[in-house]
């Protein structure tokens, strides 16, 4: 196998063990009251996510793997890490709250709000240019934009809603 094949071979696997973690997380957090946001775009958030790792395989196996920008996934894997191990049990690729729990204000997130998104769009950027791939980098990081602006919105509302703060009308499963 080529380093394209490892990149994405590892990509790949990264994947299903945090879908593995996120639905472990899912049950637990409903377990103890948790609601989930977001419901209505999740399938398009998966989607668009599927659509990415799969033309990177179609399109980029078989590429050679320029070292600067794998240099810079590492660092992004990094910030991942910080991300999982900061939210722990918390993290899911849902949006789900549980009322009363307090906000989690320890690593990436005392700086940033929603660090968990700024690694993944830069592994949206990183990953095709690293395979050589700027236009699929381009056209990804735009949909990933428009994914986000909804996302985060539905995001931000569950964050209010479920620390008691303002919400919008909307129910939990459509924000």
């Amino acid at each position: 196998m080529n380093s394209a094949g490892f990149l994405l071979g590892f990509l790949t696997l990264q994947r299903a063990a945090e879908l593995a973690w996120s639905a472990r997380n899912n049950s637990r957090l409903r377990a103890a009251g948790g609601v989930e946001f977001g419901r209505g775009h999740y399938p398009a958030m998966v989607g668009m996510h599927a659509a990415w790792l799969c033309g990177l395989w179609w399109l980029g196996f078989g590429r050679p793997v320029d070292p600067l920008y794998f240099w810079a996934f590492v660092l992004l894997q990094l910030g991942r890490l910080w991300v999982l191990a900061s939210l722990g049990r918390r993290w899911t690729t849902r949006i789900i709250v549980v009322p009363g729990l307090p906000l989690v204000t320890t690593g990436l997130y005392r700086l940033l709000r929603h660090p968990n998104y700024v690694i993944v769009t830069g592994e949206i950027i990183v990953v095709p240019l690293a395979l050589n791939l700027p236009t699929f980098a381009g056209v990804f990081f735009t949909l990933n934009g428009i994914m986000l602006a909804i996302r985060i919105h539905a995001e931000n509302a569950a964050l209010a809603w479920a620390t008691g703060g303002a919400c919008s009308a909307q129910t939990p499963q459509e924000a």
